[in-house]
């Protein structure tokens, strides 16, 4: 059994697969620190094939500041909750702390190069959905309702929290590519995509799915 080190920052983002039409433009995406500390254990079958798992520590944190249309949301402004089709800009916040195991068969080209693929589970600790609607208005019910004004200051934005709503248990599907650049050190790139989505399927105030896609790019080191 070989043990690999690993270490890693992820870029990336949650979103829907393929922007909606009420999603008009993305104003701003701000970096997070999305470290990767990972253990992995791989058994051999031959100079070629093998399986591997292992433990993952890993964040997956993204802020994004959006334009939309008729974009169905739930907020609070001034202690009451409004429900139905905002238009403006929303700023969201998504943190998500996990311990990700992965189950995936290898592939070597000689001494330099390994390639992975398989799924993974991840069990989250830390989830964080939030943000807040500002510079629009929102017609309460149905795009034909009420129109009430949403501002930009403390006491006419919006503000919204669907934490509570998020999966704590994920699964998803991995793959990846490894350059040794020494005997035992070498350089990775990964590429992680959800696929049951951060929500509960009860969840619906959000009616598109939200994926976590991300890619780690890191160092790998060899200890046996």
């Amino acid at each position: 059994i070989s043990i690999y080190g690993r270490v890693g920052y992820s870029l990336g983002g949650t979103a829907p697969v393929g922007l909606p039409a009420s999603i008009r433009s993305l104003n701003k995406y701000n970096l997070r620190m999305n470290l990767s500390f990972d253990a992995d254990f791989e058994y051999a079958f031959n100079n070629q094939w093998g399986v591997l798992t292992g433990f993952h520590l890993e964040s997956k944190n993204m802020e994004i500041d959006a334009t939309v249309k008729n974009y169905h949301m739930e907020m609070r402004q001034g202690g009451e909750s409004i429900e139905g089709m905002f238009t403006g800009n929303v700023i969201t916040n998504v943190d998500e702390e996990m311990v990700t195991i992965p189950l995936q068969a290898s592939y070597k080209i000689g001494n330099k190069f390994r390639f992975r693929l398989g799924p993974y589970v991840s069990f989250l600790f830390t989830h964080n959905f939030s943000g807040s609607a500002y510079d629009g208005y929102i017609r309460v019910g149905n795009p034909t309702g009420n129109k009430v004004e949403i501002g930009s200051d403390e006491g006419t934005r919006g503000t919204y929290d669907f934490s509570d709503n998020m999966r704590k248990v994920q699964y998803g599907v991995a793959c990846g590519a490894e350059w040794y650049l020494l005997r035992r050190l070498g350089v990775f790139f990964d590429l992680s995509w959800g696929l049951t989505g951060i929500f509960h399927s009860s969840f619906k105030t959000i009616e598109q799915t939200m994926y976590p896609i991300y890619g780690t790019i890191g160092l790998t080191y060899k200890f046996r």
